[in-house]
């Protein structure tokens, strides 16, 4: 190694134009059932409660981020945050789930599991391959149907 290896740092909103047009087509679409094909209104109000959770994000611009530096990596998602030197990370492992999403998690010195919040991470590769480099070990597991495992 020939100096420090450059900081990863990722940072996510959850105020983007990609959020805000699924919002308005769900929205449109519900309304299209209401008053094109005269659905229920209470079948109406449940579809709108299902979208409130995505709606508040928006509204709220929720932040989420990740910093990996090195000696530490460091997140943070809405209210809670975390950070955790390098050199108790014993391996960082990158499950992919059958919705093909990856969930990190990081396995510690003393054999703690800590699930780093999806929203905070970046594309996986990316931070495998920061963690490989600042001699981190990583593992891939793909879709297992066992929890924390």
């Amino acid at each position: 190694m020939t100096g420090p290896l450059p900081v990863l740092e990722h940072r996510a909103s959850g105020r983007t134009p990609r959020a805000a047009l699924v919002l308005i087509l769900v929205w449109l679409a519900i309304l299209t059932l209401w008053l094109m094909l005269e659905a229920a209104g209470w079948i109406v109000a449940l579809l709108m409660l299902v979208t409130l959770p995505a709606a508040l994000d928006f509204a709220r611009d929720r932040q989420a981020g990740l910093r990996l530096d090195d000696r530490t990596l460091a997140w943070r998602s809405g209210g809670s945050e975390g950070e955790i030197a390098l050199e108790r990370i014993r391996t960082a492992r990158f499950e992919t789930r059958l919705d093909l999403s990856v969930r990190a998690r990081l396995v510690t010195d003393d054999g703690r599991r800590i699930t780093l919040p999806q929203d905070c991470l970046p594309k996986p590769p990316a931070l495998e391959e920061a963690l490989r480099r600042r001699n981190v070990t990583t593992e891939r597991h793909h879709f297992g149907l066992r929890p924390d495992r």
